[in-house]
């Protein structure tokens, strides 16, 4: 069983007892969350960035896909008009966020979680659209606190093509913040050994900085020092098992960054003598 505070066993319950909030826009304790869109219009059969803009008082957070030692993400759910379809959450790349001995990983002071909206191809120029959406999440200090919220947001509809909203440079921030794709030279490995994992990037160049935020809970543990060894053709970190891995895992998935860029990992895991932990 993951190891976590008492107190986020009550997320869930709690949320119950919480009365949503009617706004365009939610404000709530430590937090706003409002929903907001690239583009100032929808196109017809265009589809769109849109996306839920968290402006957290200071030292608060809300957490990564994986939150780490405790926590949850925030979670949205849809209303959106008969045809229209929204992607999964697009996560930029999460920071550590030490809380006494543990740790967890998500966002301070401002986050913006993208979603891509699809819209049919019969919308009719000259009518208005509306967005609309549930969102729970659970912000915390020393302390959590669970809210959720109605937000919603209405667009024109227009045959031409749509002009940037105010909120753009926002958008292109948030794009330049997701992990990318490894690039196809990479080489990457993971050692299982006693009580670690070495993850073994060949990049072509030397790392001088590197952390690793595991996508999957329970693999690693998360406030454990992460060891960087770095050479001319790439880096080796030492990551720690967590002590909840109760069996061998055949993949290390998740978001390394180098040197301040975010890049997406998915390493087969092999054994210490070399077999590999994969079927």
């Amino acid at each position: 069983m993951r190891c976590i505070p008492l107190r986020v066993f009550f997320f869930n319950a709690l949320l119950c007892f919480f009365p949503a909030l009617s706004s365009a826009a939610v404000s709530a304790p430590h937090l706003t969350v409002d929903l907001i869109a690239e583009n100032a219009s929808i196109a017809p059969g265009h589809s769109f960035q849109a996306g839920l803009k968290f402006n957290l008082e200071k030292s608060w957070h809300v957490y990564w896909i994986n939150p780490g030692d405790s926590g949850e993400p925030p979670k949205v759910e849809w209303k959106l008009p008969a045809g229209f379809q929204a992607d999964p959450i697009e996560w930029p790349t999460p920071a550590r966020l030490p809380i006494s001995k543990l740790m967890d990983y998500g966002y301070e002071d401002q986050v913006l979680l993208m979603m891509r909206i699809h819209p049919p191809v019969n919308l009719k120029p000259g009518t208005t659209i509306q967005l609309a959406a549930t969102v729970k999440w659970l912000v915390c200090r020393e302390v959590c606190i669970p809210g959720h919220g109605e937000v919603s947001l209405t667009l024109p509809v227009s045959s031409e093509t749509p002009k940037p909203s105010a909120n753009q440079d926002l958008f292109i921030k948030t794009k330049a913040s997701l992990p990318l794709p490894a690039p196809p030279n990479w080489k990457q490995t993971a050692i299982a050994q006693k009580d670690d994992f070495v993850l073994n990037l060949r990049t072509g160049k030397r790392v001088t900085n590197a952390i690793v935020f595991p996508l999957e809970a329970e693999q690693i543990e998360n406030a454990a020092p992460q060891q960087v060894h770095s050479d001319p053709t790439g880096v080796r970190i030492d990551l720690k098992k967590s002590e909840q891995l109760l069996k061998p895992i055949t993949r290390l998935r998740g978001v390394v960054v180098l040197d301040g860029r975010g890049y997406e990992v998915n390493a087969p895991v092999v054994s210490r003598a070399g077999q590999s932990s994969a079927p």
